[in-house]
């Protein structure tokens, strides 16, 4: 092959990659590459901030668990990517960031927005490297990509040096290969394990975020079924079952009774399945350290004392339960029922007949659930309504009901419900934040109006920040230094071009999401939030044990 410019094969290598979109900003130092993706099968989306463009390749990486490739520039541009790039190491999402950077002579000395990103990067990201030949280009790709996409995914990160990129190189990108071969737990392991939930007297299992990501909600759902051994979720594994399955036994992790009443308090043995502890610490769920784990993970598990486990199950999530199912599925158990669910879906249900306006969250809830389908998107900002919805709104499948809970940075709901509608164009998608977060990451209403991503933004409003509120409430008895003023939001959409509502009833809040969802373009509601409602909810629940 002839030889070319240096940023021609990096993008070349980006297509043997799949990639079909990088989001992000353009900068002068990323120029070369600019004008290489510019004549590439690849649509670069520019964003208003890199923040947003790389939360949306943060949400396009969880989605379809290809590496979502997001573009800053060096210096500032670099630094406004840190915060979504470490939510995407800590949700497991596979993420590629790329930077620019200054020629590699200006390295040595102080120079104009020169910094080290590599070493800004590095705790961040599983695997960072600087970019020092073009020669490298196909190996340094495909190993960002592997690496980002492999158990557990998460970010990586390539600097881009401006010489470099702007270089001459005769090469050709690497094939990106199959899919990535899986440890496989020994046939004596399945069969251990199996032995020992069989001698339990109160089995019972914990599902995480890595069932979705391994594509093994089916095969929890059989596993449940067949075995009759209730199955818990955590905030990012909620829809793993459908809440309506006889199994289901709710989702944890808001407060410190939850576990006791989804039937922890009585198991002898614990299943834990794609459970990843950066969600919530096994010190909750096993506070006397007295149960017997057995760990079902695409990787060998953490260390930690309250999570000691007996036997570990390592490799394709699917295949795992399967097996496991078969041994299990002559001696079913009988599922018994969950008090955690009692409470908490009965206080959704009831929910429906309450008028009361401003806005209580269960009835804000059960309108927007009456109004999506089950395969329909729910996203979660961050903030106190976060934990209403992982606490309260029912999920009938997985990555429909969307949640931060690794880095859980405010600001995420947005652009991440930008990317959601690009991976899934024929779902309703819909965002809720509080209107702390909302405006930290406001500006990519433009962004969603330019492509036409017809995503419905609800703000819950309470000119409060809710989360801290309640958190100095319950711990001082009074708040500081959470109030604030809101713009108008309608004129602030109005002026983005959408349409937007303030609603002034429950009865309008239904009817106008409805209308929301059926325009072809982004659009804005707001909704008075009165939270005098404890998301406790009832004391049987207990103390909260998890921020916002």
């Amino acid at each position: 092959m002839s030889s070319r410019k240096a940023s021609d094969l990096f993008v070349e290598c980006l297509e043997a990659e799949g990639v079909e979109y990088v989001f992000g900003i353009p900068g002068e130092e990323t120029l070369d590459l600019n004008e290489s993706l510019h004549d590439s099968s690849i649509k670069f989306v520019p964003v208003r901030h890199e923040q947003g463009g790389a939360y949306m390749a943060d949400m396009y990486g969880r989605l379809t668990q290809r590496a979502g490739v997001c573009l800053g520039t060096l210096g500032p541009g670099a630094t406004n990517l840190t915060t979504a790039i470490a939510d995407a190491f800590l949700d497991r999402s596979p993420l590629v960031a790329l930077t620019g950077q200054a020629d590699l002579q200006r390295m040595h000395k102080e120079s104009h927005q020169h910094i080290d990103i590599v070493s800004m990067f590095k705790p961040i990201t599983k695997w960072n490297t600087r970019l020092n030949a073009p020669e490298v280009i196909p190996e340094v790709v495909r190993k960002a990509f592997k690496v980002a996409q492999e158990a557990k995914p998460g970010a990586t990160h390539i600097e881009l040096p401006e010489d470099v990129m702007a270089g001459e190189v005769d090469a050709v990108p690497l094939p990106s290969g199959g899919r990535d071969r899986r440890l496989e737990p020994s046939a004596g392991d399945v069969l251990a394990a199996a032995e020992l939930i069989r001698n339990a007297a109160n089995p019972i299992a914990l599902a995480g975020n890595g069932v979705a990501r391994a594509g093994a909600a089916n095969a929890l759902r059989e596993f449940a079924r067949a075995t009759g051994i209730g199955v818990a979720e955590t905030f990012m594994g909620k829809g793993a079952l459908d809440y309506e399955d006889s199994g289901a036994r709710g989702t944890v992790g808001l407060q410190s009774r939850d576990y006791a009443l989804a039937g922890f308090e009585d198991a002898d043995v614990v299943i834990t399945i794609g459970y990843d502890l950066v969600e919530h610490a096994p010190s909750n769920w096993n506070p006397k350290r007295d149960k017997q784990i057995v760990c079902i993970d695409s990787v060998p598990s953490e260390v930690d004392e309250h999570f000691i486990t007996q036997i570990d199950l390592v490799g394709d999530l699917y295949h795992i339960l399967s097996r496991l199912t078969e041994e299990l599925r002559h001696e079913p158990r009988t599922t018994r029922t969950s008090r955690l669910d009692d409470i908490v879906l009965g206080r959704f249900e009831a929910a429906k007949h309450d008028d009361a306006f401003p806005m209580q969250p269960p009835r804000a809830l059960w309108e927007i659930r009456q109004a999506l389908g089950r395969h329909d998107m729910l996203i979660s900002d961050v903030g106190l309504h976060k934990l209403w919805i992982a606490r309260m709104f029912p999920a009938h499948e997985p990555n429909t009901v969307l949640i931060a809970n690794g880095l859980a940075g405010m600001g995420i709901a947005l652009p991440t419900a930008i990317a959601a509608k690009l991976v899934h164009p024929g779902r309703n998608v819909v965002t809720v934040n509080g209107d702390g977060g909302f405006l930290m990451n406001v500006q990519e209403l433009e962004t969603a109006v330019r492509l036409k991503t017809p995503i419905v933004n609800i703000i819950w409003e309470n000119a409060q920040f809710g989360s801290i509120v309640w958190k100095q409430d319950k711990k001082f008895g009074r708040h500081f230094g959470t109030d604030f003023t809101n713009p108008d939001f309608v004129k602030l959409a109005d002026a983005f071009g959408m349409p937007a509502w303030r609603c002034e009833s429950v009865e309008d809040f239904g009817s106008r999401l409805r209308h929301a969802l059926s325009l072809e373009l982004p659009s804005l509601i707001v909704v008075p939030i009165d939270y005098s409602l404890d998301v406790s909810i009832s004391e049987e629940l207990g103390t909260e044990t998890v921020a916002a």
